[in-house]
C-alpha cells in the first residue's frame, strides 16, 4: 500500500475522520436496513426469522472509497410463551453487525448492536383493520481508530524523505476508546386487507458516548434522531406500490430521503416479484432502484446519482448499494409485500 507523505493530505485525513466520527453510516436503501432505523422494527417481519446484509461503496474520486457493510438477524421468539391469538402480540430479538471504512482503510470503524422489540395488537375494527404499537431497545458498541503505520508526519521527515521508525507526534491520536450506547424507538402500524401503513420514531446514542479524539474531553458522539414511514398497498391482483421515507439529524446535520416502487408478480403463484422504484435523498443523489424476489430471497440493486457539488468534478462519484435479505418460513396470513418485513 503506497504511504500518504503530505501534510496536506493528512490534514484532509483528520477532517474526514472528525465528520465521520460525528455521523453514523447511512444507506440509500434505508427500507432494507431497519435495525440501524429503530430498534422497534426488529422481529417486524413476515416469517420467523430475518436475515440481511447491505454492501455500500462510494467511490469519490479521486480519493480511495468510503464502504460500509451489514450482516444482521432477528427473529420472533417466546411466540409459545405469551397470548399470541393470531400474532396479537409478538417478541423480537435481533443484532447488527457493521463495519465501514475510507481512504482505502486507513479510517476504520466496527459496530455491533443487541435489540430486542415488544409488538402488540391495540384494537380491530368492525372489517378487520388493525392497530399496532410496537418498542424497541438496544444497545450498541463502537470503536472506530485510524491506522497510523500508513500515514506519515511532519516530524518522520528526514531531509530526503521519511523515517517511519520516529516518533509521529501525535500520540494522542492514538487514544481513540471503544464505545457503548444505548437506543430506542417506537412503531404504530395501521393494516387493513390489502394496506399497510407504518410509522416511526428513534434515536440512537441515548447516553451521548464520550469518544477520545484529538485529546478532546468534550468530544462525544451527538444523539441520532430518526422519524420514518412507510405505505404499500396492492394496486391489482399482480401489482403492489411501496413508498417509504427518512429524516434524520445528527449533530447539526439532517437529511430526508422519499421514494417509492413499484412491484410485479411475475408468476400466479406469488413466488416473484419484479421492483423498479426512485428514491430522492436530499441534496444529494437521486436514486434508481431495482429489486427481485423470489420465494424468501430478496435482492435490490441501487445506484446513486450525485445532484451535490461534487457531480461538478472532473471524476464523478459513482455509489452502488445491494441488499440481500433471506426471510425464514412460518408466514402469516394476509402478507402485503413490504421491502421493511
Amino acid at each position: 500500500m503506497r504511504k500518504i507523505y503530505c501534510a496536506a493530505v493528512f490534514i484532509v485525513a483528520i477532517f474526514s475522520v472528525k465528520s465521520s466520527f460525528g455521523q453514523d453510516p447511512s444507506f440509500s436503501q434505508f427500507f432494507s436496513s431497519p435495525l440501524n432505523v429503530n430498534p422497534a422494527l426488529t422481529a417486524n417481519i413476515n416469517s420467523d426469522w430475518r436475515m440481511i446484509s447491505n454492501l455500500r461503496d462510494e467511490w469519490i474520486q479521486p480519493a480511495s472509497p468510503y464502504a460500509t457493510g451489514t450482516l444482521c438477524f432477528d427473529k420472533k421468539i417466546l411466540q409459545e410463551k405469551i397470548p399470541n391469538v393470531e400474532e396479537r402480540n409478538r417478541f423480537g430479538i435481533g443484532g447488527m453487525m457493521m463495519y465501514d471504512y475510507a481512504m482505502g482503510g486507513i479510517v476504520k470503524g466496527t459496530y455491533a448492536s443487541l435489540d430486542l422489540s415488544y409488538n402488540i395488537k391495540l384494537a380491530e375494527d368492525w372489517a378487520g383493520n388493525s392497530h399496532r404499537l410496537g418498542i424497541g431497545v438496544g444497545m450498541i458498541y463502537g470503536h472506530r481508530y485510524v491506522d497510523f503505520s500508513r500515514l506519515n508526519f511532519q516530524e518522520q521527515f528526514v531531509g530526503t524523505g521519511f523515517n517511519t521508525n520516529l516518533p509521529t507526534g501525535e500520540a494522542a491520536l492514538s487514544n481513540m476508546k471503544s464505545y457503548i450506547s444505548s437506543t430506542a424507538g417506537l412503531l404504530y402500524t395501521y393494516k387493513t386487507e390489502k394496506s399497510n401503513f407504518d410509522i416511526g420514531v428513534a434515536a440512537f446514542h441515548l447516553n451521548k458516548p464520550k469518544q477520545t479524539f484529538l485529546a478532546d474531553p468534550n468530544q462525544f458522539l451527538p444523539m441520532r434522531k430518526v422519524i420514518h414511514s412507510n405505505f404499500e398497498t396492492f394496486l391489482d391482483d399482480r401489482s403492489v406500490f411501496n413508498a417509504n421515507a427518512i429524516y434524520q439529524e445528527q449533530g447539526g446535520t439532517h437529511y430526508f430521503s422519499v421514494g417509492g416502487a413499484f412491484g410485479y408478480y411475475l408468476d400466479d403463484e406469488g413466488a416473484t416479484i419484479v421492483n423498479l422504484g426512485l428514491w430522492y435523498w436530499s441534496n444529494n443523489a437521486i436514486i434508481p432502484y431495482v429489486g427481485f424476489s423470489y420465494n424468501d430471497l430478496q435482492l435490490g440493486l441501487s445506484y446513486d446519482a450525485t445532484v451535490s457539488k461534487l457531480a461538478q468534478s472532473a471524476s464523478k462519484p459513482s455509489t452502488f448499494e445491494l441488499s440481500i435479505i433471506l426471510r425464514g418460513t412460518g408466514k402469516p396470513p394476509g402478507i402485503i409485500p413490504c421491502p421493511w418485513k
